[in-house]
């Protein structure tokens, strides 16, 4: 399938704004913040000991039973990843809107009533200008129409060959028996010249043939169907083609309902990739961060856990995933990781510079951070949940799985890591 040049220069456009943005924060953070902090009369106030009691009590609890956490975490993250194959990558566009919407409603007494509100549109070329009509060239598309009617969930197919059948048949005094192809090109062609020169002033059939006669156009109103569905389905077709009809050069599925079809696995496909690729970099940064090989393989495990939980839990209740949920993983990427650093340089500094036993360190991380971890976790919670009220798909998933996934990585920094360490 091809992408208009005009949605990737919108997305290079957006990339590299974000880019930049990022690349700000990082030198306002560095270079611009501590100066002001340098030159602010700010006064220094004394940490009363009550202040960490909680974390205190939190670590020693996690210290006293981090053997049984650990199996117990252990279990939930493999009962839970176990259950991300049940997930489906399902895009319907108009239920990208729920029943708050005029829209959806009315789209769905469309659906239920008259017709489907989904299609597949194909541009099917001849091997010549004028090459739709031949005989050969029409029977193939008879047959692929055909073809197409019988599958299951196909509620219309649209091609030219029903105008030519019915003017044939109109041209034989509406013989039923003629309600046929004509078997002869300069008689189809004329059927087309005079077809067009009896419609109305400024209608013709460039909706459905282009200019120099050597495509068509076919449309197949379907049944509202999953994304995996539509996929198969354009396989089959094309394999059909390719196997059946030699008299038509090229032909590509196309319409929103296909484009939405495959965005949408592409996305998720890329946002693996582009994940792992992630976490590879950010772990050779952590060893040489920590200076500790072994600290910067066991930060990758509090990384990947939430996300793998989250999706986890998301194919349990849900089932299915869409355009939204598949920027997830790599929007809370960075979210997750923030937490990981701060814990683990805590844990790292107590062991290396105050000679902290792992205990004692374990205890010193979660009394420095424990209490900041938790406040900017449930912030971003709340302000990710707000979003799963919009009556939009798209930005409700979205809140609601990255909420989950952020209150997951608040769990497995807590409860797991420590017990790794």
């Amino acid at each position: 399938m091809i992408i208009d040049p005009k949605y990737k220069r919108i997305a290079l456009i957006i990339g590299f704004t974000l880019a930049v943005l990022l690349m700000a924060w990082f030198l306002y953070s560095v270079f611009f913040l501590p100066a002001l902090m340098a030159i602010l009369p700010l006064r220094k106030k004394k940490v009363k000991p009550a202040d960490s009691d909680i974390m205190d009590h939190f670590a020693n609890f996690v210290i006293r039973y981090h053997n049984r956490l650990f199996w117990g975490m252990l279990a939930a993250i493999i009962l839970l990843a176990i259950q991300i194959p049940r997930i489906e990558i399902n895009d319907i566009f108009e239920k990208y809107f729920d029943h708050r919407y005029s829209f959806r409603n009315d789209t769905d007494f469309v659906i239920d009533n008259l017709t489907g509100f989904e299609s597949i549109e194909y541009s099917l070329k001849s091997s010549e200008a004028g090459g739709i009509s031949t005989p050969q060239y029409l029977a193939k598309l008879e047959e692929f129409k055909k073809w197409y009617v019988k599958q299951p969930n196909v509620k219309y197919v649209g091609s030219i060959t029903d105008i030519m059948k019915r003017l044939n048949r109109n041209m034989h005094d509406d013989n039923d028996k003629m309600y046929r192809l004509p078997g002869e090109r300069n008689l189809a062609a004329q059927y087309l010249l005079m077809y067009e020169m009896s419609l109305p002033y400024g209608l013709d059939l460039n909706n459905q043939i282009n200019v120099d006669k050597s495509s068509t156009r076919m449309v197949v109103t379907l049944q509202t169907l999953s994304t995996n569905q539509l996929i198969e389905l354009e396989k089959r077709s094309d394999q059909w083609l390719e196997e059946n009809a030699s008299y038509i050069k090229a032909a590509a599925a196309s319409g929103p309902t296909m484009m939405f079809a495959h965005i949408g696995k592409r996305n998720i496909i890329s946002m693996l990739a582009g994940t792992t690729i992630a976490l590879v970099l950010i772990s050779l940064i952590m060893i040489i961060a920590l200076r500790s090989f072994k600290l910067g393989l066991t930060s990758m495990v509090p990384n990947l856990v939430p996300a793998a939980m989250g999706f986890g839990l998301w194919g349990i209740f849900v089932g299915e995933i869409g355009l939204g949920l598949s920027v997830v993983t790599s929007m809370t990427l960075g979210i997750v990781v923030d937490d990981t650093v701060h814990y683990m340089s805590k844990y790292r500094r107590a062991r290396v510079e105050k000679g902290f036993d792992s205990e004692q360190a374990v205890r010193y991380a979660f009394t420095s951070v424990g209490r900041a971890l938790m406040v900017t976790s449930v912030v971003l919670i709340a302000g990710f949940l707000v979003l799963s009220f919009s009556a939009f798909k798209l930005n409700s998933d979205m809140g609601l799985l990255t909420a989950l996934v952020i209150a997951l990585a608040l769990l497995a920094d807590f409860l797991l890591l420590p017990t790794l360490l």
